[in-house]
């Protein structure tokens, strides 16, 4: 098994920046890439944000390219999201994600961490 605990979320106003931080716990070896996603009320989760584990390649949704960086310290199996320029549709619920590959494929998410962007 494999334990996701997300921190730094919070409440910020409109051009204002946050971090993101979600650290794994557990079965962490032979993962394969590790993600942010958002669900803001009424909408679906959405992927903003994947980093493959090893080579360190990233994928950034339209909607936050050029604003949010993801990152990862594999020592410290932990992934960051560094959230610049925050406008109030980056309200919402943010999910770490990591997926990994033993014999089997396996996605694990965190609990969530809530960003509120004030106008």
């Amino acid at each position: 098994q494999v334990q996701l605990v997300e921190s730094g979320g919070g409440l910020v106003q409109a051009g204002g920046s946050l971090r993101l931080s979600c650290v794994a716990s557990g079965r962490t070896f032979s993962v394969t890439s590790m993600a942010w996603f958002r669900q803001a009320p009424g909408k679906e989760r959405e992927l903003i944000a994947t980093i493959n584990w090893n080579q360190g390649n990233t994928y950034y949704a339209d909607s936050v390219k050029g604003r949010f960086t993801i990152s990862r310290d594999n020592a410290k199996n932990t992934v960051y999201l560094q959230m610049n320029s925050l406008k109030p549709e980056d309200t919402a619920v943010y999910y770490c994600n990591l997926n990994r590959i033993d014999g089997t494929r396996n996605t694990y998410w965190g609990q969530g961490t809530q960003v509120t962007v004030s106008s």
